[in-house]
């Protein structure tokens, strides 16, 4: 078995020769859409109106954006940003009063995740909406989303794994010549058995009845997932070379607790909410 080499391009095409066009925002945005539709259905099927889902995206998109945005810059890269806090939201990289246009260069899943759990707590107090049925509802979407994503990041060429010191591997040419663990499709695949799972509990079992018990599914199964992997995965930054447990890690495991504290909530029946 041969390594492969993998040297795509990130940008598809620049627009007026200045803002890229890449297939990791492709990828994002096809993941949200594919979402949208698997919780369209479960609306569907539960006779909920449509119109509650659009009012409930619009409030998980920029949940999900400023989260993904905000734990980059302050989980990984706290020192550079708390010196140029502008660049947090603007696409822009500013030196020397000099504006280049960048992108956002820096989302973390664990954000974006506690973005869009904060964005549908908003949504259900504002419109008295039950809230685990929301988060039951939007778990069985949510890993589409995640494999879109990671499927972005190897197309980038980013968040790889570590060398496989085998003849086997992906070789990221664009960073050095090592064949490494192709961490982004083991998490992607990961995922589509985690969908399958959830989907299979939605369809043909009675836990919907029990409020929470989906969404902790989702929490324990996927950050689990989340956490072994990154045993896998190369350090982002410099400074998770001295932890124990690098900081992806770290943010899983409230994650997992939370998701056992539904689990067992759920079982015994005593939320509402």
């Amino acid at each position: 078995m041969e390594p492969i080499e993998w040297n795509i391009d990130p940008e598809i095409i620049k627009l007026f020769g200045t803002f890229p066009i890449k297939y990791y925002g492709i990828f994002f945005v096809t993941g949200l859409l594919l979402g949208y539709e698997v919780v369209k259905h479960v609306y569907k099927s539960e006779h909920i109106p449509l119109k509650k889902l659009e009012s409930l995206s619009t409030y998980l998109i920029i949940g999900i954006l400023v989260g993904a945005r905000l734990g980059h810059c302050l989980f990984y890269d706290f020192e550079y940003f708390s010196k140029h806090p502008l660049e947090i939201f603007l696409p822009f990289k500013i030196t020397n009063d000099h504006w280049y246009f960048t992108g956002f260069a820096g989302l973390a899943s664990h954000g974006g995740s506690i973005g869009a759990i904060l964005a549908i707590v908003i949504y259900c107090y504002k419109n008295k909406t039950p809230l685990l049925w929301v988060f039951d509802s939007i778990a069985i979407g949510a890993p589409i989303t995640a494999i879109c994503i990671r499927l972005g990041n190897f197309m980038n060429s980013e968040i790889y794994g570590k060398p496989t010191h085998g003849n086997y591997g992906v070789i990221f040419m664009r960073d050095d010549f090592i064949p490494r663990h192709p961490t982004q499709l083991y998490e992607a695949f990961c995922y589509l058995i985690i969908f399958g799972i959830l989907w299979y509990l939605y369809k043909k079992t009675n836990v919907k009845n029990r409020r929470g018990f989906i969404f902790g599914i989702l929490l324990i199964i996927l950050f689990i997932a989340r956490l072994l992997l990154e045993f896998f995965k190369e350090n982002q930054v410099a400074f998770e070379d001295n932890m124990t447990l690098n900081m992806g890690q770290w943010l899983s495991i409230p994650f997992i607790l939370f998701g056992v504290i539904l689990l067992i909530l759920s079982k015994k029946k005593v939320i509402r909410i």
